[in-house]
């Protein structure tokens, strides 16, 4: 299974790969007044230079994608799209500028069917 609170990402667009480590998840209305959840990680690069990026997941998106696939909305499943979404911006510089990245709909919901398989097929590996 994809281990969200560490992993690789990269190479960037300039060759450059990043260890990633989830710093926290927790919902933005307590920090910042938003309707999301909100994943922050660190990248540290080759060079041990160190960003922070914090990738936003509408809570009604969640919800939304949560009863279509009849998965349970947890703090795991949260983290696992938002890495994959992370390793997204990592692999093709979109949006690598901003502290704060807010995942679209149909994002969330490939991300989330993407999820799906890597869970079905850890299950099957048992």
């Amino acid at each position: 299974m994809f281990n969200f609170r560490e992993f690789e990402a990269g190479p960037d667009p300039f060759g450059r790969k990043f260890q990633v480590y989830l710093k926290w998840l927790q919902t933005a209305i307590s920090i910042r007044h938003a309707d999301t959840v909100d994943v922050r990680f660190v990248l540290t690069d080759t060079e041990g230079n160190q960003t922070h990026k914090t990738i936003a997941l509408s809570h009604a998106d969640l919800l939304e994608v949560s009863r279509e696939t009849g998965r349970k909305l947890d703090d795991p499943w949260c983290a696992r799209i938002a890495a994959l979404h992370l390793r997204y911006l990592v692999e093709t510089g979109d949006d690598i500028e901003k502290d704060l990245v807010t995942v679209l709909p149909a994002d969330i919901k490939r991300y989330a069917a993407e999820v799906g398989k890597l869970e079905t097929a850890e299950v099957g590996a048992r």
